[in-house]
């Protein structure tokens, strides 16, 4: 797996098929083969982009494919970690992909109104029917990570070890340091950083305090986007120095997912 990756948010919705066509080129030819997705990125466009793509421009035994589920569009419940939904999702998710597996497939958040292992026994049914070759978690936090993990330890039977989680950490977001990056370590499972270029303030195109008001460059971040490029950047180079910086430094850390 390639030590970074590229992540597929806005395809289907800000970044069309020509747009997407150039990104996944350009960074498989750099040799990347990481690309993450989600079934609710672009409401299923960013998966269908994906495989279409695949289908002509890629070849998918190139790419390792990771995709994520559970997350809903319904104001009152957001997230549906059951058994059913999350299954029948990932079936959704290949259909559009075109596809018969996924590399990693990832529970996007933690559901509190579904039970724990009712969500975990997903991922087993996931790996051991061969949809799904390597399963982990997204945004959970260090306590959540810590029960999921022990309980696919001590449940018995043959259980999925999760194998990654993934949560956004850049020099503009270190929560992460706090409980999950050591409790990932403690279990030995990897971390996918997400946004590791601060959610594209980092990249040095804004400088000299020249970002849109309403823009993330311009919020209260700003002092340390601005500490950032003149401990790093110089002036031609912004905060780009550091795009991999901290996650790629940690052992628990796999590839930062660059794009949004």
């Amino acid at each position: 797996m390639s030590r970074i990756g590229l992540g597929t948010l806005t395809w289907g919705r800000d970044t069309d098929e020509h747009d997407a066509a150039d990104l996944l080129k350009t960074f498989w030819e750099a040799g990347g083969n990481l690309v993450d997705t989600a079934d609710v990125y672009g409401d299923g466009e960013s998966e269908y982009l994906l495989g279409k793509l695949m289908d002509g421009l890629v070849p998918r035994r190139d790419l390792v494919i990771s995709t994520k589920a559970g997350s809903v569009p319904d104001p009152d419940r957001r997230f549906d970690g059951s058994r059913g939904h999350l299954l029948s999702a990932l079936d959704a998710s290949l259909a559009r992909l075109g596809t018969d597996h996924v590399d990693v497939w990832h529970v996007h958040a933690y559901d509190p109104a579904t039970p724990l292992d009712e969500t975990l026994e997903a991922l087993d049914i996931a790996v051991g029917s061969g949809r799904v070759r390597y399963a982990g978690v997204s945004n959970f936090c260090g306590w959540q990570l810590a029960k999921a993990a022990t309980w696919q330890l001590a449940a018995p039977g043959a259980r999925t070890r999760l194998a990654s989680t993934q949560m956004e950490y850049s020099l503009l977001q270190r929560g992460v340091e706090r409980e999950v990056l050591p409790a990932a370590l403690d279990l030995g499972i990897g971390l996918l950083p997400s946004s590791p270029l601060g959610r594209g303030v980092l990249t040095g195109k804004y400088r000299n305090d020249s970002a849109p008001r309403d823009s993330r460059g311009a919020s209260s971040i700003s002092p340390l986007r601005r500490a950032v490029s003149r401990r790093h950047g110089r002036q031609d180079r912004g905060g780009r120095d550091h795009r991999g910086g901290r996650p790629r430094r940690d052992r628990a850390a796999g590839g930062p997912r660059l794009g949004p």
